[in-house]
C-alpha cells in the first residue's frame, strides 16, 4: 500500500513474529541464548518471563529456527487452553505415537518415555515448547511437572520452555507450585525497550525492509512513538505501521510528530511517561536536536 511511496520493498512493521525482524538488545540476546541452551542442555525447566507485545514469542521462533534446534524434535504449544486429555493428545500428536497414546495418559506416557529413552541413546534431544503458558491450567502444570520428571540416571530427557507474561512468574509463587518452581533450571526475561532501544528498532526494521528509517520518520515523530507505546514493540509496530498508511495518505514524507499524536489518539494510546509516579525516564528524553539523535 505505501511501500513504493517511502522506498520499501516490504512492509516493516507487520505483527507475525518474524525472526528476520529480531532487533537483538542485550535482553533478547540474554533471553535467545537462555532458550538455545534449553533446547540443547537438557536442563529441565527453563522459563521467559515477559510483558505482552515485548517479543517473546519472536524469540521463541528464532530459538527454534537455531543451529541449538536442529537436533532437537521440539513439539511447540502456543494455545494451551486445553483439558488433560487435550494435552494427551497433543502430546501424542507432537512426538509420534500411536493412536492409543492419544486416547490413554498411560499409554502416552509410556510410548514418550520409551521414545525420549530411545532419542537420548542415539544422541538427539527433545523439547516441549509452551508460550502463552500464562493460560495454563494448575492441573496441566502439576502435568508439566511430571513430564520433567523423565530422565536418566544421569540427564533430563526432555527439555521443558515456558513462555509467559508476569502472571505466570506470580502464580509460580503460589504454594501448590512450588515443586514445579524448583525445577526451574534457567530462567530470563524480556523488559519494554529504552528510548536508544525504540528507535533502534524501527530502525531495522525499516531496514530490513529495505528503507532507511531517517528518511521515513522524524527524530520528533521516534521520541513520541516511544512515550506512547511505552517502549513495547508490538505497539511501536501497530503505531508506526499506522502512521505510515496515514503518512501516505497526507502526502508526508517524512513522518512527523503531529501524524503519531494522531494515530495514537484513534488507538487511545497515552503519553505513558505521564502515567508514572515521578515519570520514567523516557519522560525525560528531550527533543532531538538533529535527525536520530538521542544522546
Amino acid at each position: 500500500m505505501y511501500e513504493a511511496f517511502y522506498g520499501l520493498r516490504e512492509r516493516p512493521f507487520e505483527l507475525t513474529p518474524n525472526p528476520r525482524f529480531l532487533l537483538m538488545t542485550a535482553r533478547h540476546r540474554e533471553a535467545l541464548s537462555t532458550l538455545e541452551y534449553g533446547l540443547a542442555g537438557r536442563t529441565g525447566i527453563s522459563l521467559l518471563i515477559g510483558e505482552a507485545g515485548t517479543g517473546k514469542t519472536t524469540i521463541v521462533h528464532a530459538a527454534l529456527q537455531s543451529q541449538s534446534a536442529q537436533h532437537s524434535r521440539a513439539v511447540y504449544l502456543n494455545n494451551p487452553l486445553l483439558s488433560r486429555l487435550e494435552f494427551t493428545e497433543f502430546l501424542a500428536a507432537g512426538f509420534a505415537l500411536s493412536a492409543d497414546a492419544a486416547t490413554s495418559k498411560t499409554r502416552c506416557l509410556t510410548e514418550l518415555t520409551d521414545a525420549l529413552v530411545q532419542r537420548h541413546a542415539a544422541g538427539m534431544l527433545a523439547a516441549l515448547v509452551i508460550d502463552e503458558a500464562q493460560s495454563l491450567s494448575d492441573e496441566l502444570l502439576e502435568e508439566i511437572r511430571l513430564l520433567a520428571n523423565i530422565e536418566s540416571a544421569s540427564e533430563k530427557l526432555l527439555s521443558i520452555i515456558l513462555v509467559g507474561q508476569p502472571e505466570l512468574a506470580a502464580r509460580l509463587n503460589q504454594p501448590s507450585l512450588r515443586q514445579l518452581k524448583q525445577r526451574i533450571g534457567l530462567r530470563c526475561s524480556l523488559s519494554p525497550l529504552t528510548m536508544e532501544e525504540t528507535s533502534a528498532y524501527i530502525a531495522a526494521r525499516v531496514r530490513v525492509a529495505g528503507g532507511d528509517a531517517e528518511r521515513i520518520f522524524t527524530s520528533e515523530a521516534i521520541v513520541t512513538v516511544h512515550r506512547r507505546s511505552g517502549g513495547i514493540p508490538r505497539t511501536i509496530s501497530v503505531i508506526c505501521d499506522n502512521a505510515l498508511v496515514s503518512g501516505f495518505a497526507l502526502d508526508r514524507r517524512p513522518v512527523d510528530e503531529e501524524v503519531v499524536v494522531e494515530v495514537c489518539g484513534d488507538f487511545d494510546f497515552e503519553d505513558q511517561a505521564q502515567l508514572v509516579t515521578g515519570l520514567g525516564a523516557a519522560a525525560r528524553v528531550p527533543a532531538a536536536s538533529s535527525p536520530w539523535d538521542f544522546s
